[in-house]
């Protein structure tokens, strides 16, 4: 989810890897309904909503909506095992509850009642891989992936209509797919919107989303904000926001050429030494690692100070918040969740705009 470009390959049998509403208008046709509930007008103070392995003991949604929240993103992930080429949803077994079409379901109902929009991001997950670097060898094993790619985000397209959601994000950090295989992916999208008839974006990583050709197809240019900005342990938010300063001109002068606005789909930090450099790095051993709460709210606290009142930045979704602390199998005083942590008070503080 946050990896950079790999200098080197693990071949594999079959495949190659590289290790309500109201209407607004801006200067890069920000779509017209825009959630207006938090303060911080406009923007989307989204979170990545993680699916619970079983029904919700209680309804999460009003704590959601304490942070100041206006959306979630909801995830049902399906899986590819290394050395194959076929994309596995099953949902009769292996899927966690909030995964299942069931749980999915519950879970949009219940934002939506709380008031909040819903962003439905279905990603494959690949044990041990990352999924910018998934390559075949043979033009047969393309076709097996593309439409088992096709049939899993299809289905979720077709519930996230029929349920209401409000965004649709038709696949996540796919660089070297999306590379060589564009016509798949413009065909893809123009399946997709004969059934869902919302908002679309994809969610390109932090280091291609100006290699994505479909853009104009899109309704938003969506990216992982994972950027490395900053060494230090406890890196000072000054530091950090004018390691942001490049990095907002590029995406500026980008959203202006395409005439779209642009949306993290994913950013977060972990709450360890050094968080403002390379997070998929500090995930690797993370159970050793020194907790450093500060750091990570520094980091928030430089985002959204650099980002919030752009307005050709849509907001963004905070990678991830747990329902009732429930699912974690980590070190959740390390991972990138701010519950409890100092930085969900400046989370609170920007998403309440106040």
């Amino acid at each position: 989810m946050k990896h950079p470009s790999c200098a080197f390959a693990f071949l594999l049998p079959l495949f190659v890897f590289c290790n309500q509403p109201q209407t607004t208008q801006s200067s890069v046709g920000l779509p017209s309904t825009v959630h207006r509930q938090s303060p911080t007008a406009g923007k989307i103070n989204g979170l990545t909503f993680v699916a619970p392995p079983e029904p919700f003991p209680q309804n999460p949604m009003p704590h959601v909506s304490e942070t100041g929240a206006s959306w979630i993103a909801v995830v049902p992930y399906a899986f590819l095992r290394p050395g194959t080429n076929e994309v596995l949803f099953k949902e009769n077994g292996g899927q966690w509850w909030g995964e299942r079409p069931a749980g999915v379901k519950e879970t949009i109902r219940l934002a939506h009642e709380q008031g909040l929009k819903v962003m439905m991001k279905p990603q494959v997950w690949i044990p041990n891989h990352w999924t910018g670097n998934l390559d075949f060898s043979s033009e047969e094993d393309w076709k097996t992936w593309e439409t088992t790619y096709e049939r899993y985000i299809l289905r979720f397209a077709a519930l996230a209509d029929s349920a209401g959601t409000d965004m649709f994000c038709i696949a996540t950090e796919f660089n070297a797919a999306i590379q060589k295989r564009p016509q798949y992916w413009s065909n893809l999208i123009s399946k997709i919107k004969n059934i869902y008839k919302g908002k679309l974006t994809y969610s390109a990583n932090w280091d291609d989303w100006d290699k994505v050709p479909f853009w104009k197809e899109l309704d938003y240019i969506g990216l992982g904000g994972y950027f490395p900005l900053v060494k230090e342990k406890t890196p000072k938010v000054a530091a950090l926001q004018s390691a942001w300063q490049p990095i907002k001109e590029r995406l500026k002068t980008y959203s202006q050429q395409q005439g779209k606005p642009v949306l993290f789909t994913e950013f977060g930090y972990l709450s360890v030494d050094s968080c403002g450099w390379r997070n998929w790095e500090l995930e690797r051993g993370i159970e050793g690692r020194n907790i450093n709460e500060q750091a990570q709210a520094n980091c928030y606290e430089a985002l959204f100070s650099t980002f919030q009142h752009e307005d050709w930045w849509a907001g963004g979704f905070l990678w991830k918040w747990f329902p009732n602390m429930r699912g974690h199998e980590g070190y959740p005083e390390r991972d990138y969740t701010p519950q409890g942590k100092a930085g969900e008070q400046t989370l609170r503080k920007w998403y309440k705009g106040r």
